[in-house]
């Protein structure tokens, strides 16, 4: 099975001047889930390269084993730091999609109009939210 993770390239929260991004719980959690069941794994963000990552999903308060593990973990971690761009992903491709939770995907992903139309054409997309 192939899955694209879909995740943001937007760090600003609206117009309060505070910084956003992915949830990195809502990120970790499923990937690593995705990974050890051996699903061939695209990490891909409208501009590509490191997505943003909404620092307050990071507090010591917000731990959790599977962020442990990826603050651990220099694949999880290069991968993250390379995403694919968005318009450089064939939906064909893969077998499905999955959005990471996080405040930054409901400003670049919710009206993406070069990737998510031919995408929910080709397969079933899910959210861990």
């Amino acid at each position: 099975m192939k899955i694209v993770m879909v995740l943001t390239s937007h760090d600003q929260l609206g117009n309060t001047g505070r910084k956003t991004g992915f949830w990195l719980k809502k990120f970790a959690a499923p990937y690593f889930v995705f990974r050890d069941a051996g699903v061939q794994l695209t990490l891909a963000s409208p501009k590509g390269g490191p997505p943003p990552l909404d620092p307050k999903s990071d507090l010591p308060e917000n731990q959790t084993p599977a962020m442990t593990r990826f603050k651990q973990d220099r694949v999880a971690q290069e991968a993250l730091s390379r995403t694919v761009k968005l318009g450089d992903v064939k939906a064909d491709d893969f077998d499905t999609v999955f959005y990471p939770g996080g405040h930054g995907p409901m400003w670049d992903l919710a009206e993406s109009p070069v990737f998510i139309p031919p995408l929910l054409n080709c397969c079933q997309p899910f959210s861990e939210n």
